[in-house]
């Protein structure tokens, strides 16, 4: 009887964390070293991520009572670890593909994910990763909305420059 509660308890946690994630990613650990995993938990950690390693039954049935579909709960064979973000939707996936690219074998892939409550397979984590942060967004809407001011700033600082030479030509 307490075996049931406890898998109860992780459903309801895993319910949690799936429903409260902006970015979640499921991957394949296989081969991974411990030296590795530790490296790849320090990556998430400084992102503000976490990683668990997850059961995939327990995880279905919990992804199940969420209705996130067949293209999610698919991918819940083998030894399956989710990085998640409460946060940053990106972040998750930055990290895993950032990482990804450090190691020589497959060690470690991508299954598929959760970006702001839409699943998306592995090429569709790997196009939400090469995207920037928040923060990087943001500065380049700046940027862009302050084009204009500055374009009439400088055409106005150009004839502003370009009358005292025309003065001094006469």
């Amino acid at each position: 009887m307490a075996v049931t509660e406890q898998k109860q308890a992780i459903v309801a946690q895993m319910k949690e964390t799936l429903s409260e994630s902006k970015g979640a990613v499921l991957v394949s650990y296989s081969g991974l070293t411990v030296a590795q995993a530790t490296d790849l938990r320090r990556k998430f950690l400084a992102e503000g991520c976490e990683y668990k390693v997850i059961k995939n039954t327990l995880t279905r049935i919990a992804a199940n009572e969420l209705e996130l579909g067949e293209g999610f709960t698919s991918h819940l064979e083998g030894p399956t670890g989710l990085a998640y973000s409460k946060e940053d939707a990106v972040a998750p996936a930055r990290v895993i593909s950032n990482f990804v690219k450090t190691l020589e074998n497959d060690e470690l892939t991508i299954k598929a994910g959760i970006v702001e409550g839409e699943v998306l397979d592995a090429a569709g984590i790997n196009n939400i990763a090469s995207l920037p942060n928040r923060d990087g967004m943001l500065s380049m809407l700046l940027s862009v909305l302050q084009a204009p001011i500055r374009n009439v700033a400088y055409a106005v600082k150009a004839v502003a420059e370009a009358q005292p030479q025309e003065a001094a030509a006469e």
